[in-house]
């Protein structure tokens, strides 16, 4: 299968991906979640992995008696937090040497620059407001560190946007996941996921996009 249509796959059916994993690995698997979740924000090479869908699809297992979401719960929040510290101290360390390339693959100068537009609306509640949006949030503690924001201050939103971040989706899955019909569509729930949390960004691309044609105009 070609890898992108196999990412995809992933992101749509990540609850099939999850089941066989759980049997295997047992225990284990909450390792496994947890590496997932921090690697998803606390490397800034990895924005695309699913984070939204794989949070609710483990509430699903949880309700289901596959997992234990009062484990889940403080490892998931955990692994969040500590992804956007390491990505944090990334930025701090580095700045934005790692986006001189206009056209590089991994680290799209594009994405940094919807981030600083977003701290620009949002100031430091970024970090809690970008936790909700793929790619966003994997880049804003990051934009945090290359701008030496204040590390108490990032901490303290970190900690509350990660808390609530997995706090809902896990809560989500829980509740709704094992739902006859969310069971039998899935995909079009994870689908739904993603479309809702991309629409707060690609607004923000937009307006940035129509701010900088106006500008232009005479």
């Amino acid at each position: 299968m070609n890898p992108l249509l196999q990412f995809f796959d992933i992101v749509l059916h990540v609850d099939r991906y999850l089941t066989p994993i759980l049997r295997q690995y047992g225990g284990i698997t909450y390792v496994l979640m947890f590496l997932l979740i921090f690697c998803e924000t606390g490397l800034v090479v990895t924005p695309f992995l699913p984070g939204d869908s794989v949070i609710f699809a483990l509430g699903a297992l949880a309700a289901g008696g596959g997992l234990d979401v009062r484990l889940l719960a403080p490892i998931l929040a955990g692994a969040a937090v500590l992804g956007n510290v390491a990505n944090y101290a990334i930025g701090f360390k580095l700045g934005p040497a790692v986006f001189r390339s206009e056209s590089s693959r991994l680290f799209k100068r594009e994405y940094l620059d919807r981030t600083h537009a977003f701290y620009e609306k949002y100031g430091g509640l970024t970090v809690i407001v970008a936790r909700f949006m793929p790619i966003i949030r994997t880049f804003a503690p990051f934009v945090a560190g290359i701008g030496k924001m204040r590390y108490g201050r990032f901490f303290a939103y970190n900690l509350i946007g990660s808390a609530g971040w997995v706090a809902l989706f896990l809560s989500g899955g829980y509740f709704f996941g094992a739902m006859p019909f969310v069971r039998r569509n899935f995909s079009l729930v994870a689908l739904g996921i993603v479309l809702v949390s991309l629409v707060p960004p690609i607004a923000t691309a937009l307006r940035m996009r129509l701010s900088a044609r106006r500008r232009k105009l005479p």
